[in-house]
């Protein structure tokens, strides 16, 4: 089941559940602080001033990472798939990465969950779990189609550039607060997401995939739908509690990092061999 899909559908339960998030999408917001205002620690006098606290602080955090995202999307690793220069090996250790990497991101947004879903409001963090659940399977399905096993995928040798976002995720999980999680995936997750399209788009044209055979990239191409307002209801709350802007703008700069790592040694030799078994 495509994410876009398979969250539509969560969507409709969290509807029918009557736990939706606490807010109307079409109320009036309050102006957005700006300069020092915005950064100034201490809890908004409302939420509709803290949702307009929250959209500014992203706006700005996106500008400030823009050049950052412009490297995670020029990598070499995605040009070469696109050019049919890269080799089936190194596109499934991506994927042998990535098993490693939702297996703990899974454990972490339990984790999350945990500290800040509440039973009538936000499970913003639970649905994330839910998601990272769902790819697993992908993730076994592409790896077949790839001549590599379950166990192929255990025996991998991760490499330590490939692995330094789970364990900021799982930091966060441990050590973050709600808003400094909830904008750094925010501002994180759409990059990621385009990417991972653009290599799933190159496995069919150029390498000869089926667009069946890729769903896995697909899964994490496709955009959450209300994502953005979800989070940005997140945000708010955890500014209401006093988060520091300051916290939140580092937090999301270091995953943004770290989700560079991730690319960049993808061009890289893998972590270990992978018997990879697959002809155009």
């Amino acid at each position: 089941m495509k994410r876009k899909t398979w969250f539509q559908l969560l969507s409709m339960g969290v509807l029918l559940s009557g736990t939706l998030l606490p807010f109307s999408r079409g109320e009036a917001s309050s102006p957005a602080p700006q300069g020092k205002a915005l950064d100034a620690c201490g809890a908004p006098d409302s939420m509709p001033a803290a949702r307009a606290k929250a959209r500014q602080l992203v706006r700005e955090i996106r500008a400030e990472l823009a050049a950052v995202e412009q490297r995670i999307r020029d990598v070499p690793f995605v040009t070469m798939v696109e050019a049919g220069t890269a080799s089936v090996e190194q596109i499934a250790a991506v994927v042998a990465e990535e098993y490693s990497i939702i297996r703990s991101d899974k454990n972490s947004f339990q984790q999350m969950a945990a500290r800040w879903d509440t039973p009538k409001g936000s499970q913003f963090f639970g649905q994330l779990a839910s998601g990272e659940a769902l790819a697993l399977p992908l993730v076994l399905e592409f790896s077949g189609h790839v001549g590599l096993s379950e166990k192929d995928l255990i025996a991998y040798e991760p490499r330590p550039k490939g692995q330094t976002y789970p364990s900021r995720v799982a930091w966060i999980a441990s050590n973050a607060d709600r808003a400094s999680a909830a904008a750094s995936f925010l501002v994180n997750f759409a990059v990621f997401g385009e990417n991972m399209g653009r290599v799933r788009d190159a496995l069919v044209r150029v390498y000869g995939f089926k667009p069946e055979q890729v769903a896995f990239f697909s899964f994490f191409a496709e955009p959450i739908p209300g994502f953005e307002d979800d989070a940005i209801e997140v945000i708010a709350t955890g500014l209401r509690e006093g988060v520091c802007p300051r916290d939140v703008r580092r937090s999301a700069r270091l995953l943004q990092a770290y989700e560079l790592d991730f690319w960049q040694v993808a061009s890289e030799a893998p972590g270990s061999p992978l018997p990879v078994s697959w002809k155009r």
